[in-house]
């Protein structure tokens, strides 16, 4: 983190300046305002560009392709997720699905980035590979912490693939967001139960 609190190691393609951390910012917000005023289908790099106020070949350095864009939004929301503290007066199944809620509903509220984002996290380009691993290593690390060290692979597997199902399911329209609290507790609740 640099001084002004702009994060200069997640970059898009490469490390980044402050001035050129600045610039992705703006068009990862501007991205979060174009897919809520004209959705997913209608977005492209050059309509965030010119949003944010870039020309296009700017942000074609940064970014390689709206999907990349996309899945650098999703990534910055669960980057930007505040850590819990791990509070061992909570059972082990409360800590877990709150990190499983925090991945679950850190885009609920806005519907056109949440499918903009299930989209985009399958895209076969290089730099969203990048970001899927990036993202499935952070709610390994968390639910790792959540769940203590000795928590069985096979469950913490099983968990994170609870928790990417859940968002392809809601991205496809087969589960709704307010289903995801009581389904996720229940299948963490389901699998910790086979930990003892």
């Amino acid at each position: 983190m640099s001084s002004a609190g702009v994060q200069l190691d997640v970059a898009p393609r490469r490390r980044l300046s402050e001035r050129r951390a600045s610039t992705v910012q703006r068009l990862a917000d501007a991205t979060v305002v174009e897919l809520a005023e004209s959705g997913s289908g209608a977005l492209t790099v050059r309509l965030v560009a010119k949003r944010a106020g870039v020309a296009p070949a700017t942000a074609y350095t940064y970014f390689a392709s709206k999907e990349h864009l996309v899945a650098e939004v999703f990534w910055r929301r669960l980057n930007a997720l505040p850590e819990r503290k791990v509070d061992k007066r909570r059972s082990t199944v409360g800590r877990v699905t709150d990190v499983l809620m925090d991945f679950a509903l850190s885009v609920a509220e806005e519907t056109e980035l949440a499918a903009a984002c299930t989209v985009a996290l399958l895209a076969d380009d290089e730099e969203v590979r990048d970001l899927r691993g990036r993202i499935g290593a952070e709610l390994h690390r968390r639910l790792k912490v959540a769940a203590g060290d000795d928590i069985d692979p096979t469950v913490l597997i099983a968990l994170e693939l609870t928790t990417t199902g859940a968002l392809l399911q809601v991205g496809t329209g087969h589960l709704g967001y307010q289903d995801l609290p009581d389904l996720l507790g229940a299948i963490a609740a389901r699998l910790l139960a086979y930990e003892r």
